[in-house]
Parts: C-alpha cells; sequence; structure tokens
C-alpha cells in the first residue's frame, strides 16, 4: 500500500519517530481531564459516554478531585500542566468557579470542554475571574445538521452565541471543534463562513468514532472519499491562511496529508503526555479510550504512582501490531492511530483513517 509521502515528510516522520519514542519513556504529564460530570443537557446521537440529563453516577465531590490535584502537584510541576474540565456537560456543575480558583491556587492552568448551550455571559465572567484560561465550544454543522445531531432545535443558535462570547472575551484562549459527518461534509464552506462572522480564529476538525451512540448511527461515519475530501479542504484552508484557521484533530495517521492538515505530526499521546480521572474516579488517559485501559482509580491508588507504573499499553504500543497493523508499512508512523479508535478487550482496531485516504473504501 502506497502512502503518498514525499521524501521531506518522510525524513520529518522518521525524525519525529525519534522525539515520540522519548516521550514514551519520559511521560511527563502535561493535559489532566477531568470528567466532572456525565450529566448533560442536550442528548447528542454522536456522545461516546450516553451521558443524560441524571446521570447513574453522581457527580465527585469537588474535595476529592482537588484533594487528588494537590497530590499531583507535589509531584509534577503544576505551572506544566492543564486540566481541562469535559464531561457530560461540564456547566451543569453550580461549582465550576470555586474548583477553577482552587487549581489556580494549586498552581495549575485550566481549561473547559463545553457544548455552549448553557453559557451566559455573567456565567463566563464568573470562570474567567476564577482563571479559565481556554475554552472549546462545539458547533457541529448550520442550522439544522447541528440540531439534528444535538438532539434540540434550539442548540445551534445557543452554540453560536457561545462562540461570539468566548471570541470577544480577550482573556481567554478559544477554539471550535467539529464533528464532521455524512451531512456536514458538504457544506464546511458554509461553517466557516458562519464561524469567520463570530470572530473565532481556531477550527479543529473530527470525525466521529463509532463508540457509544455513535456505533449506531453509520450516518456518521466517513467513507473514504468523504474523509480525502475533508483532508483537502483544511489543506487549502491552511495553504490560503483563511480565518478561522482549520486544522485536522489529533485522532489518527493520515499519510500524505501528514504535516500538512495540520500543525505537526500525529502522536497519540494518550498515557503519554495526557491522563484522566474519570467520574467514578477511574484513572485513565483520554476519556473517550476503551474502559478496560483504566489503570486504578483515586479512592484506592495514588494518581503519581499509577501514572508512573503504570500505563504500559499506552507507552508502549507493540500489543497492537496484529491484523491489518502487521504487515502495514506506515505502523513504524502511526502505531495503530489514536488509542479511542481500538476495543482493546477483543484486540480488534474500529477503523483506520490511513486506510480510508489511501484505498478511497468505506
Amino acid at each position: 500500500m502506497s502512502a503518498g509521502l514525499t521524501v521531506k515528510q518522510r525524513i520529518l516522520l522518521n525524525t519525529f519517530r525519534r522525539f515520540r519514542k522519548n516521550e514514551s519513556a519520559l511521560h511527563p504529564l502535561r493535559y489532566l481531564f477531568w470528567e466532572c460530570t456525565l450529566r448533560c443537557n442536550l442528548s447528542c446521537l454522536h456522545c461516546g459516554s450516553d451521558c443524560l440529563t441524571n446521570s447513574s453516577i453522581p457527580d465527585m465531590p469537588a474535595e476529592d478531585f482537588l484533594g487528588t490535584t494537590a497530590r499531583i502537584a507535589k509531584v509534577h510541576p503544576p505551572a506544566n500542566i492543564t486540566v481541562v474540565l469535559t464531561g457530560g456537560e461540564p456547566l451543569l456543575r453550580k461549582d465550576l468557579a470555586e474548583i477553577g480558583f482552587r487549581l489556580r491556587e494549586q498552581g495549575f492552568r485550566w481549561s473547559m470542554v463545553t457544548n455552549g448551550y448553557a453559557l451566559t455571559p455573567d456565567r463566563l465572567n464568573q470562570l474567567v475571574n476564577a482563571g479559565l484560561g481556554a475554552v472549546t465550544v462545539s458547533l457541529d454543522g448550520l442550522s439544522d445538521d447541528h440540531n439534528w445531531l444535538r438532539n434540540n432545535p434550539d442548540s445551534h443558535r445557543r452554540a453560536l452565541e457561545a462562540i461570539r462570547l468566548v471570541a470577544r472575551q480577550g482573556r481567554l484562549n478559544s477554539d471550535v471543534v467539529t464533528c464532521v459527518n455524512k451531512r456536514t461534509i458538504h457544506h464546511l464552506e458554509g461553517i466557516q463562513n458562519e464561524l469567520a462572522e463570530t470572530g473565532i480564529r481556531n477550527w479543529r476538525l473530527f470525525t466521529i468514532s463509532p463508540i457509544g451512540r455513535a456505533a449506531n448511527e453509520p450516518e456518521l461515519q466517513l467513507d473514504g472519499e468523504e474523509l480525502k475530501k475533508l483532508m483537502h479542504f483544511i489543506r487549502e484552508n491552511r495553504k490560503n491562511r483563511e480565518v478561522p484557521e482549520a486544522s485536522f484533530s489529533c485522532e489518527a495517521y493520515i499519510g500524505p496529508y501528514e504535516g500538512v492538515a495540520r500543525e505537526g505530526f500525529f502522536f497519540c499521546r494518550a498515557g503519554v503526555h495526557i491522563g484522566s480521572i474519570l467520574a467514578d474516579g477511574s484513572i485513565s488517559a483520554c476519556p473517550n479510550i476503551d474502559r478496560t485501559l483504566v489503570q486504578g482509580n483515586i479512592y484506592q491508588d495514588d494518581f503519581n504512582d499509577v501514572w508512573e507504573k503504570q500505563f504500559r499499553p499506552f507507552r508502549n504500543r507493540s500489543w497492537n501490531r496484529i491484523h491489518e497493523c502487521s504487515i502495514c508499512s506506515e505502523y513504524k508512523f502511526c502505531e495503530g492511530g489514536g488509542l479511542h479508535e481500538w476495543d482493546y478487550g477483543n484486540l480488534r482496531l474500529r477503523r483506520c483513517h490511513f486506510n480510508k485516504i489511501v484505498t478511497g473504501e468505506p
């Protein structure tokens, strides 16, 4: 299978391999995701966590999480770590400002990922005054497509209002993420124009992994030709320096589009630079990764010990050089792709972006 890489890309990718290997050995913690709630004010078709208005798992008490971060700060320099509040929908917690203030006291930076539905000017000012440094808001299409995916007829309007709010807030770094599917792949220019009017400058585009609710929604999955169309759109946006600047997410190795559709090269940093504390206290890497890869629990284990002594499946990926990966010439560059694409319990790769791009197959 031909990767279609230029000589320059191959040289740079081989150099990057050495960097990635060194980082995996050192594994400095840089991002700590906290699944601060599994409650959500929407019921999205693509939700990987099956979040509901009322979750069967209660919100973790703030003191339990803050006690863990206080212990982390004794071992890992907190100034080098960003705590990312995710969910569910973080804004459903009433104590976010207090939590954020305490995180800043401990020396951490903190940010938030939100659907924007409950973001108001007063709430945003409260959070910024508590040290909020960055916000990511989701916009997944023009009005009809976004509202379809989010299962709410008012979600598009509210998301746009939230994007305008964060774009105007001079003390924040902000960006928008868009989950591209079979409907929205045909409206990327329209979404870009809509975002340009908000003043937002950074735009990350994702595909939707077939996990959670999305596993039963084939309309959410791009085929090979659609994926190449997405890569071409991003490439042209970046070449022309359009605003907002588009980039493909960190989710997968993309062969000939490496270093073109985003800054730098693919690196699944889960368990290398990224750790997470899930709603029930489980210790893992990115929250979307298979729960069979959980490494411990803050209610029984010390996070620092787990981070240093566990996480072997994340830092040595040789276990996944099986099936199609065992014969792929590009494995040395992708190491099986993003770990969220693996059904670890059954050692099965759910999908391969590189294969889709090169062959055009579904």
